[in-house]
């Protein structure tokens, strides 16, 4: 969907099909017909926006980006941002820290994006000059050393040039998005400042998870302001909600974290104890003691933008409201609803309408809150 912001400029709003399992064209077009053009029709909207999920095996695939173009077209569909972050199989049983790898530093990564900038210049409406990819930030950090921090380095230098010699031969501005999580080399905005300050700005920057950021206890506005302050851009926001659990320690906390407790995701668990953010790298270790259970508990589960029970959706509220602000303008152009633990939620009947109808409150949720900032719908 698209938005007029009222200072100006347009507003793209998607939905990430990384909850959707396919990783061949045949299965990616499948899934639009299945669930994304149902979703528009579900929201009467004239065009739905889609943040595609691409694995490495599209990227050498002949004839994907023209085939994916069609496909767009004829289901009333626009992609103006990738999601580039899982590498494979994110709908795989057991997912875990293969979703981390490759990291920046192994050359998989680089070709990958790559493939990626080229396959989005191909699919993006012919009258949106800006696209973006966010990607994992950097890897995880128990794997992480000196050496992985050189090579990362280098290989974003690379794909930032790319961009540059894209731009100057098509004047479409792709853009990377370093997407900070609980757990990884760069898990807070803080460090992604340090990180990309002065770093090919104009290329690179980062996309601002919602959910990731309200694990982490880091307020929005602060985390906005620190990026500002340090020359690093939101290229992408993720409309995303976590998992609150106000008294862990009692009976009813644990019930409801059990529920929640699932093999297929990380699910990192982050408590403020003594004035700091300790945290644990999943939930079976946070369950089993690893945390004090003292205060509340986040819990990197996406859940409904909608849902308000148990969820740091005020959170989700405020960031919305700091990136729409319209002083200036808004924060980045472009929104991602990105829920991709819809075939394992708690309390679901897990079947395509479901899923479609959860979709559709979702962006539907966000729309209403788009408008309350003064936007108006477009398309």
């Amino acid at each position: 969907m698209r938005f007029r912001h009222p200072g100006g400029g347009t507003l793209h709003l998607a939905y990430c099909t990384n909850v959707h399992p396919a990783e061949s064209v045949d299965g990616i077009i499948d899934q639009l017909e299945r669930y994304a053009g149902a979703v528009r029709e579900r929201l009467g909207a004239e065009s739905l926006g889609v943040g595609l999920w691409l694995s490495h095996l599209v990227v050498d695939e002949p004839g994907a980006a023209e085939r994916l173009r069609e496909a767009l077209r004829r289901l009333k569909l626009e992609v103006v941002t990738l999601n580039g972050f899982p590498y494979r199989a994110f709908q795989a049983p057991v997912v875990k820290l293969g979703v981390y790898r490759p990291s920046w530093a192994d050359p998989r990564r680089r070709y990958y994006t790559l493939g990626l900038v080229q396959l989005l210049d191909r699919i993006m409406p012919d009258d949106v000059e800006e696209g973006s990819i966010s990607t994992v930030p950097l890897g995880w950090r128990t794997e992480w050393s000196e050496g992985a921090q050189a090579a990362a380095r280098d290989a974003l230098g690379c794909v930032a040039s790319e961009l540059e010699r894209l731009h100057a031969r098509t004047g479409r501005r792709i853009r990377l998005a370093l997407e900070p999580e609980p757990g990884c080399t760069i898990e807070t905005v803080r460090q992604a400042a340090e990180f990309l300050a002065g770093f090919a700005p104009e290329w690179i920057g980062i996309c601002f998870d919602a959910c990731h950021l309200a694990v982490q206890f880091e307020e929005p506005e602060e985390a906005l302001q620190l990026l500002a302050d340090s020359g690093v851009p939101v290229v992408k926001a993720q409309v995303s909600n976590a998992l609150r659990v106000e008294e862990p320690g009692s009976p009813a906390g644990q019930e409801l974290l059990r529920r929640f407790n699932e093999p297929r995701f990380m699910h990192q668990v982050r408590e403020r104890v003594n004035g700091r953010v300790e945290g644990v790298d999943d939930l079976p270790e946070a369950l089993a003691g690893g945390l004090p259970g003292e205060s509340e508990w986040r819990v990197h589960f996406h859940v409904p933008v909608n849902d308000a029970q148990h969820t740091t959706q005020p959170e989700l509220e405020r960031a919305l409201e700091r990136l729409l602000a319209s002083d200036g303008g808004p924060a980045t152009a472009h929104f991602e609803v990105e829920t991709y633990t819809w075939n394992v939620m708690p309390g679901r009947d897990h079947g395509d309408e479901d899923l479609v109808e959860g979709i559709a409150q979702e962006l539907d949720w966000t729309r209403q809150r788009f408008i309350e900032h003064g936007a108006e719908v477009v398309a």
